[in-house]
């Protein structure tokens, strides 16, 4: 009797302490994808959207309604995101299911509910707007593998027919994929229950960059797109089975005198080139070009070759993002930041060196004493694979000689040679030193320096030693050709990419606490990866515009702000951050990337001069990167520290 009388009582507990909630949200769905809901308590996942609960259609005719009812502690504060995606078949029997995230709610305050009722209907109206204003983002790789494929002039014509017939044609190319998912039923993914998991099909994104536009779309012409000297052609394949696709890439014959429109007469069919992606995978390199023959269809012979650039980008290998925050895209209006260059300014090579050493735990102090709200510096890693603090991609070394009367002979090294203990030990010298005849006047006195004086932080304890009150503008390094040929550093192979970012997103994503971030790169690639990758932190894309002052890249997407303005909308980037020379010679760009939505940072010797500054501002920039911060008058910390980026 007392046990039935206990076990009365625990129901009743439990029954007091919890209540149902059925959550209602209503939006379209495409062919597979499902409503979820994730949330701040275990019972919505944790903030885990792979524990997170589906939502079932509101009745079998309603393709626009969708409720989930789920038990949540009374009186406790719940928060939660709703999202759309795939819930996809387990890899293994009773294993979990893999879940991607198509597209989120992201606004910067969650939705929230407090249960006090017994059972409560909470209808959250149409997906993505909450309080009268709508915010979603794309989703992040959690699973998947995303594969671009990309056709351009960046060196040199990406396509080379040898038949004298086809010397003066321009040609237009269209990729057809096919796979494992070759035979996906949309109709039958149609009628499948939202609880039962799904197989994911192959996904294909086509897309134009150009100085004028960008298009994105997922149809092509007939006959393709034609091939351009100042078009960036990508193509975007997501797919959960990377090397087990053949991409066919088919090329058209397009008279040079006639208009390129979609729907003119279809050119002749000139020949096809095939792409395993096995091909891809058995390299092992997240990034390469690739060289295909183009095969004539009658007689089948080889009649030219096809140059594609790809890269292959993978989720992050070790670390999950989860839906708690993000600040991807979210900017809030507030007067021009300002923004310490490498910390309180170049050391090295600037007319006005900074007193303290860049780079350097004192130098992001000393910005951040002075007014800084936001700090700027550069992150690569050592040869064993830690993040480390330093702007050049190489630096100096000296041989030691058996009499102290011998000047010191000097070698420059790249940093990816030396392990992180060594570059500890290194008595460092800028490689502008090869240029000077006293060489031991070049290297720096730091021997006996505090740690915080020390060149080559670690990423991880820059983060730990900085006040978290200033936000860390954190430009990942990565190497770049010129339009001539040459290599930063004279360095043509690097690290691989997706582990060189993984490395470095994690150490930022689990030390970074409350600090605000904004990451950046003058590598396109590096800046889509990082987009991708996770789904936290905002990225610019750096870019030196049209210049006097430095060579011109090879990459197409670099070369030009205009073009620079369209890869950030087309990859969905927060905004860009220009050379200050490009920025005052042309202002328009300035307005014409705040009315694309994009924000706009400026860097370069020209924002060391007050008086830019003050027409910089005046133009509307967001953030202004210099040196000497600490000799500016008027700084915006204030405003700045306190918010998130």
């Amino acid at each position: 009797m007392d046990r039935r009388r206990q076990l009365s009582q625990d129901k009743s507990s439990a029954e007091m302490t919890s209540c149902q909630v059925t959550f209602e949200v209503t939006g379209p769905l495409a062919a597979g994808e499902v409503f979820a809901i994730c949330g701040s308590c275990s019972a919505l996942g944790n903030w885990n959207p792979q524990a997170a609960v589906v939502l079932q259609p509101q009745d079998v005719s309603s393709d626009r309604t969708w409720k989930a009812a789920v038990e949540l502690p009374r009186g406790v504060p719940v928060q939660y995101r709703y999202f759309k995606g795939y819930f996809l078949e387990p890899k293994t029997i009773d294993g979990p299911c893999e879940v991607i995230v198509h597209t989120w709610e992201t606004h910067l305050q969650p939705r929230s509910i407090t249960p006090l009722e017994n059972e409560i209907t909470v209808d959250d109206g149409e997906f993505g707007i909450c309080n009268g204003i709508k915010t979603v983002d794309s989703g992040w790789l959690t699973c998947q593998t995303e594969i671009r494929l990309r056709l351009h002039y960046s060196e040199k014509p990406p396509v080379l027919i040898s038949k004298k017939k086809f010397k003066t044609s321009r040609f237009r190319v269209k990729l057809t994929l096919e796979g494992l998912e070759k035979d996906y039923d949309e109709e039958s993914q149609e009628k499948t229950s939202p609880t039962v998991p799904q197989k994911m099909a192959n996904t294909v994104e086509f897309s134009l960059i150009t100085n004028e536009d960008y298009k994105c779309r997922h149809t092509q012409p007939d006959c393709g797109y034609a091939l351009q000297p100042d078009r960036w052609i990508e193509y975007t394949i997501q797919t959960m089975e990377p090397d087990n696709l053949e991409l066919i890439f088919d090329f058209f014959e397009e008279d040079l005198g006639e208009k390129v429109v979609q729907d003119d007469v279809l050119p002749g069919h000139v020949g096809s080139a095939c792409l395993l992606s096995s091909t891809i995978a058995e390299l092992g390199k997240s990034a390469g070009i690739l060289t295909l023959a183009i095969m004539s269809r009658n007689p089948r012979k080889t009649i030219g070759k096809v140059r594609v650039d790809y890269i292959i980008i993978k989720p992050i290998q070790g670390y999950a993002c989860d839906m708690k925050a993000s600040y991807s895209k979210y900017w809030k209006p507030r007067t021009t930041l300002d923004v310490g260059h490498r910390g309180a300014g170049n050391s090295t090579t600037t007319t006005r060196l900074a007193k303290v050493q860049e780079n350097t735990i004192a130098s992001l102090r000393s910005a951040a004493s002075h007014g800084a709200a936001f700090v700027e510096f550069d992150v690569h890693l050592s040869k064993d694979h830690v993040p480390i603090v330093y702007h050049d991609l190489t630096c100096c070394m000296a041989m030691k000689k058996k009499l102290d009367t011998e000047p010191l002979e000097l070698f420059e090294i790249a940093v990816k040679e030396l392990t992180f203990d060594q570059l500890q030990l290194l008595k460092l010298a800028h490689v502008t030193a090869l240029k000077v005849k006293d060489h031991n006047a070049s290297f720096k006195d730091d021997e006996n320096s505090a740690f915080e004086m020390q060149p080559f932080p670690s990423l991880q304890r820059v983060l730990e030693s900085v006040s978290d009150d200033v936000g860390f503008n954190i430009e990942v390094k990565w190497i770049s050709q010129q339009r001539d040929g040459q290599w930063d550093g004279n360095l043509s192979t690097y690290f691989d990419m997706n582990l060189f970012l993984d490395i470095i997103l994690k150490t930022v994503l689990m030390n970074a606490g409350k600090r605000r971030i904004v990451f950046s790169s003058f590598h396109a690639d590096i800046c889509t990866m990082i987009r991708h990758k996770q789904n936290k932190y905002p990225v610019l894309f750096l870019t030196q515009g049209e210049s006097k002052l430095y060579p011109e890249l090879m990459d197409l997407r670099s070369r030009t702000t205009p073009i620079a303005i369209n890869f950030a909308q087309f990859e969905n980037l927060l905004g860009i951050n220009v050379h200050s020379e490009d920025l005052l010679r042309n202002p328009g760009f300035i307005k014409r990337a705040i009315s694309k939505g994009l924000v706009i940072f400026s860097w370069g010797d020209d924002a060391n001069d007050p008086d830019n500054r003050r027409k910089l501002k005046e133009y509307g920039v967001h953030g202004l990167i210099y040196d000497r911060i600490d000799q500016n008058t008027v700084a915006s910390c204030e405003d700045g520290r306190k918010t998130v980026s």
